[in-house]
């Protein structure tokens, strides 16, 4: 199969008359962002988006992309395999789509020549689709959760420390 490259801005509005669809790739080297908040990008992104118009005439991009990055466990501090698939729907930000537009739908906003960075939009999707605290499967995980420690009382504390019960035991008298 041929790689095809997404192109980097639409305007969607034009699009969404055509009811285009596109399908293609976002090269790793475009992905700068993602590969900031993570260990590394390990392919090209697969992308496939849709135009169109709904039923009130607003303008709607949905898509879905999956790609694949390297993240830190953060139990056992070992760099893993994460595959990230995202699934979106958004309409260009305008009065009329503030009001009108479905909560299913995510408002957009368009640069200054009216159209839509696609790679910026899926770069930000694939970042929030990100796990908050990523680990590994529990099999595959190097650490046991059932031996975890999370800290230790030092002794020497523990017997200097009075206890604060030892005045109740005075009016027991």
């Amino acid at each position: 199969m041929q790689k095809v490259k997404i192109p980097r801005t639409v305007d969607p509005a034009k699009s969404a008359q055509k009811r285009l669809d596109v399908n293609g790739i976002i090269q790793i080297s475009l992905l700068k962002r993602l590969g900031e908040s993570t260990e590394g990008v390990k392919r090209d992104a697969q992308v496939s988006l849709s135009f169109g118009l709904d039923e009130q005439r607003l303008v709607v991009i949905s898509g879905k992309a999956n790609v694949e990055v390297d993240l830190e466990c953060q139990r056992c501090n070992q760099v893993f395999a994460h595959e990230c698939e995202v699934q979106f729907t958004y309409t260009p930000y305008s009065e009329k789509s503030e009001a009108e537009a479905p909560e299913a739908y995510d408002l957009v906003d368009l640069n200054e020549y009216g159209e839509l960075d696609l790679i910026q939009l899926v770069e930000d999707e694939f970042i929030l689709g990100l796990p908050q605290i990523a680990m590994h499967d529990e099999a595959d995980c190097n650490v046991n959760s059932n031996n975890m420690v999370f800290g230790e009382i030092p002794e020497e504390i523990e017997e200097t420390k009075p206890n604060p019960f030892d005045v109740l035991k005075s009016l027991k008298r």
